[in-house]
C-alpha cells in the first residue's frame, strides 16, 4: 500500500486537502481476515489525524471484492477521476469524504 498526504509528489488523483492511497494489497493466503480493512482504515485515520477533508484511492476495476469493502466503509464512486496510468492499465477512483 502506499498512503500519500496532499501536495507531494506521489499523489496522482488527489486533490488539495484530500489523502490518497493506492495499491493496497494482501497476500491470498491472508485475505479475508480483516488486514484489507484494517489497512483502510489505518488510511482513514491518518487522513484525519493530518487534517484531511477527504480519502481518495485508486484501485482496479476487476477488483470486486475489494469494491465492496470500500463501499460498505464508506467510500463512493468518484468515476469522473478515474485515469489510466498507461494505455492498458485503467484505475477507477474511490472517495471518502471526511468532513
Amino acid at each position: 500500500m502506499t498512503f500519500v498526504l496532499p501536495g507531494t509528489p506521489w499523489a496522482e488523483v488527489s486533490r488539495p486537502g484530500e489523502a490518497e492511497f493506492r495499491m493496497l494489497a494482501v497476500s491470498p493466503e491472508h485475505r479475508g481476515r480483516g488486514v484489507g480493512s484494517a489497512l483502510t482504515q489505518w488510511c482513514v485515520d491518518r487522513s484525519r489525524e493530518q487534517g484531511c477533508t477527504a480519502v481518495a484511492l485508486s484501485t482496479l476495476p476487476e477488483m470486486a471484492t475489494a469494491h465492496r469493502m470500500y463501499e460498505r466503509m464508506g467510500f463512493e464512486r468518484a468515476p469522473e477521476r478515474d485515469w489510466w496510468p498507461n494505455p492498458r492499465v485503467h484505475l477507477i477512483v474511490y472517495l471518502l469524504d471526511l468532513v
